[in-house]
């Protein structure tokens, strides 16, 4: 008895550290994944699990029994099965209200995970209890419990993220969890009346078939890797069907690919980039020139310059090698020709002696920023790493006209490099912009660049109109590896109106 006791703890706090996991990537295709994000994720589900152990602790007091712990098992088993049927319906609700990210992240958690962990924090105390009377080594009991949670609890941490997730898919996961809880429960519902279980089973039966009919088992990724769930998307909008395809990486359209016109940049941002680069060399870029790229994602740009400069190299530092994958196959890349490394920008350029013409940094997810590639520490990096006229580009998402983010990654690029400039290609009509940022130590570019090919673009120089305005430049932040706080800056998208 005490070893099911013990057993059924271990595996209950596991399955709660699953859903905690698994819930990170249910909700990203819908709102991404940030600080806030999980924040919200493991607060809510803290919340709960401290609500339920509480609830429990009183409960034991009462007289509850061990049949008490299987009605809670399965009722937490059975909200899980009907998550899964309400998740599609969630998100488009929570996108119809035009939500903050904050205030998105919090209503997926709490509606999804807060009464499962409530119901499974109730089994800690129930259960121990139950096992003080039967073993009157209260503190053995007690510390057995309390260390089988905890290693249950780190047994389903490494489980869903090394394995589960990536091999059977977010919702598989969440069903099987819902299944296991039913299962754990079974036993402690042996003697239970004979119409509550066939009450159960009906619930269980609904729940399932409602699932179903909702599309709650169908994956809304094309493929679910350790980092991102990934879709390829055909954009008719921009051109003939078949011909444009985008990639979505969570909720995020990362990049769009013309199939047979490799060369024809789609997104602005990308056009720019590429433009910029031909304005600071001119005809060495035809020539070919020494390219690394932080980030893959749809590949674009290095598929263009695969077409437009033949004898260019190009390094591309890509962690996902799903999305290579996924834009091999689907997106037209061409790998062969390139030098593809999965792992880290800054690990893969901080290994390599070669000097580079031009680092382009396309690494930021969203308003999700890898803080460590915004800092000083690697600024010096790319510095290092650039021929003497090396030029290094990045696009970054935030808002106008007071981009405080821009204007701190600008102030930090300062410290290593003379001409820092920022650059759009139109007065936006939405807050939400994505900048492009250029640094080099060679001449600076004029202040205009026009599209020298493909879509009718320019984009101006904007950093004097953008220093000047909002917040000065004595209360921006200089980034380094200690203090970057990027989502502080970022906060107007974060969880105003500008997001």
């Amino acid at each position: 008895m005490l070893a099911g006791y013990a057993a059924t703890v271990f595996i209950s706090s596991a399955l709660l550290l699953v859903l905690e996991i698994v819930a990170g990537r249910l909700v990203a295709p819908y709102v991404g994944v940030s600080l806030y994000t999980w924040t919200s994720i493991i607060g809510v589900i803290l919340a709960g699990l401290s609500l339920g152990n509480w609830l429990g602790g009183i409960w034991a007091d009462n007289g509850a029994t061990s049949r008490s712990v299987g009605w809670v098992l399965a009722a937490g088993g059975l909200y899980c099965l009907l998550s899964i049927a309400i998740l599609s319906p969630l998100g488009a609700a929570v996108q119809q209200q035009g939500l903050t990210l904050l205030s998105a992240s919090f209503a997926f958690a709490a509606v999804l995970f807060f009464m499962p962990a409530a119901l499974i924090g109730v089994v800690t105390p129930l259960l121990t209890t139950l096992a003080l009377r039967l073993d009157p080594r209260a503190g053995h009991v007690v510390g057995r419990m309390h260390a089988l949670a905890a290693i249950g609890s780190i047994a389903g941490t490494f489980a869903a993220g090394y394995w589960l997730v990536q091999s059977f898919g977010t919702r598989a996961v969440v069903l099987a969890t819902g299944v296991a809880l039913l299962a754990l429960g079974a036993p402690f519902l042996r003697r239970s009346a004979r119409p509550a279980q066939a009450l159960l089973l009906v619930g269980v039966l609904a729940a399932v078939l409602l699932a179903v009919l909702r599309g709650g088992l169908v994956s809304s990724c094309d493929r679910e890797s350790a980092y991102f769930c990934i879709r390829v998307v055909e954009r008719p909008d921009l051109a003939p069907p078949d011909m444009a395809r985008g990639l979505v990486l969570d909720h995020l359209l990362h990049g769009i690919n013309h199939m047979t016109e490799p060369d024809l940049l789609i997104a602005p941002y990308v056009h720019g980039l590429d433009e910029l680069a031909y304005a600071h060399f001119q005809g060495a870029y035809d020539d070919g020139l020494a390219w690394f790229f932080a980030g893959g994602g749809a590949y674009s740009q290095p598929r263009a310059v695969q077409a437009l400069s033949p004898a260019s190299s190009i390094t591309v530092a890509e962690l996902d090698p799903m999305v290579t994958l996924t834009a091999a196959e689907s997106l037209g890349l061409e790998p062969a020709s390139m030098t593809i490394e999965h792992r880290d920008a800054r690990l893969a350029l901080a290994d390599t002696d070669q000097a580079f013409d031009v680092v382009v940094g396309d690494v930021f997810h969203d308003v999700a920023i890898p803080y460590h590639l915004v800092t000083r520490e690697f600024a010096t990096l790319v510095r290092e790493r650039l021929a003497p006229d090396g030029l290094y580009l990045m696009n970054v998402v935030d808002a106008f006209p007071d981009p405080r983010l821009i204007k701190a990654i600008a102030k930090t690029l300062r410290t290593e490099f003379r001409h820092v400039d920022i650059w759009m290609d139109q007065v936006p009509k939405d807050p939400r912009v994505t900048f492009i940022l250029s640094a080099s130590n060679g001449p600076r570019l004029a202040k205009t660049v026009p599209a020298r090919r493909g879509f009718q673009r320019a984009w101006s120089r904007m950093t004097e109109d953008i220093t000047a305005y909002g917040t000065p430049p004595e209360e921006i932040p200089l980034l380094t590896d200690d203090y970057a706080p990027v989502e502080r800056l970022i906060a107007g998208l974060l969880l105003g109106e500008d997001g």
